[in-house]
């Protein structure tokens, strides 16, 4: 049963963390709903590295494409790259907001924001947020075409993030959106800059929560790991082939009803 649970968290966590409905909340309420422990912000961030290896095997050829970069080092080719300087511009505000409520109000989440009425109304919100974005103009903006200040107007909105609910995939893309970015590009920028953001919140957590992993069992929880990479591989090839033809309305819909079924579960 321990395997089959953490199975379970590698399906939700996978799937949820790239479709624009946020994992965070999935984890919780599914577990709830299904009688099975909350696995917690600290379980949930670790497994989340799962999704960054699949994110980072999926584009592995945009990150890690050094040809015709021979004659750099490391250093001067991050410098140079327009693609990880934007990822580094756009992973500062979540790595501000998210480190300075760690440090100042480690409970916070905890207590407040990872109830069930604070993520129903965090889901309808993000639903409205979420239409306003699909509604607005198609744009032209892409990833080789797009301004660092693009990179951080994403960023500041992926921050929000860090509340349950929000999804960072969905708000990441709906802010790509807004600005005027195509929306298979939108989606893309949206993967790769969660890397970052992502990577660090599970080091955080794993060493604030360190002796509490212990307890896990490392077997399980490397199950947990390896199902969170497949489906979140076979969740970002859906996403970014559905999403380019069809916008983000059936996730709109789907989270007014998720908000709705977790408000009559109270």
């Amino acid at each position: 049963m321990e395997y089959l649970r953490f199975v379970l968290y590698g399906l939700i966590q996978g799937f949820t963390e790239f479709i624009p409905v946020s994992s965070t909340a999935h984890l919780k309420v599914i577990s709830l709903l299904l009688g099975i422990d909350d696995p917690g912000a600290s379980l949930s961030a670790t497994i989340q590295l799962g999704s960054v290896l699949a994110i980072a095997w999926y584009f592995r050829n945009d990150i890690f494409n050094f040809r015709n970069q021979s004659s750099k080092n490391f250093l001067e080719y991050f410098l140079h790259e327009r693609l990880l300087m934007s990822m580094f511009i756009g992973t500062i505000p979540i790595v501000f907001l998210g480190g300075s409520i760690k440090i100042f109000i480690p409970s916070f989440f905890e207590n407040v924001l990872r109830s069930n009425i604070s993520i129903a109304l965090v889901s309808f919100l993000m639903a409205f947020f979420m239409y306003l974005a699909d509604s607005s103009k198609r744009g032209s903006i892409n990833i080789k075409n797009h301004n660092y200040s693009d990179s951080f107007f994403i960023g500041f909105f992926q921050a929000f993030a860090i509340l349950p609910g929000v999804s960072r995939s969905g708000v990441t893309i709906s802010s790509a959106l807004l600005a005027g970015w195509e929306r298979g590009e939108a989606a893309k920028f949206s993967f790769l800059l969660g890397m970052p953001a992502i990577s660090l919140a599970a080091i955080v957590e794993f060493i604030t929560s360190f002796n509490d992993f212990f307890l896990l069992g490392f077997l399980p929880l490397l199950v947990g790991l390896i199902t969170t990479f497949l489906s979140s591989l076979f969740a970002i090839d859906f996403l970014l082939k559905y999403f380019s033809s069809n916008g983000l309305k059936i996730f709109i819909i789907y989270r007014v009803i998720f908000g709705v079924v977790i408000l009559l579960n109270l």
